[in-house]
């Protein structure tokens, strides 16, 4: 309470005007769980691509057969 005080006297503002304590949406319950619902449909997307489309955002370079004794067109020196 003490930091909130000595926060809005040096130029803070407080868009709400809230000045109770009652007023406050508290931190825990509502901004932990919406965190944690945001990370579970993060890693629900993840793990779609992981597990049903993992050449989904792949390229098509990576399945041609590799020749060792040839150098492939796009790799050139750098004074070239």
């Amino acid at each position: 309470m003490i930091r909130d005080n000595l926060l809005h006297q040096h130029g803070s503002n407080n868009p709400l005007a809230i000045s109770t304590n009652c007023d406050r949406i508290p931190f825990h319950p509502y901004y932990s769980f919406k965190d944690i619902f945001g990370f579970f449909i993060f890693f629900l997307f993840l793990s779609i691509f992981l597990f049903y489309a993992p050449n989904y955002l792949g390229h098509s370079d990576n399945y041609s057969p590799a020749n060792p004794l040839v150098t492939p067109a796009s790799i050139v020196p750098e004074w070239y």
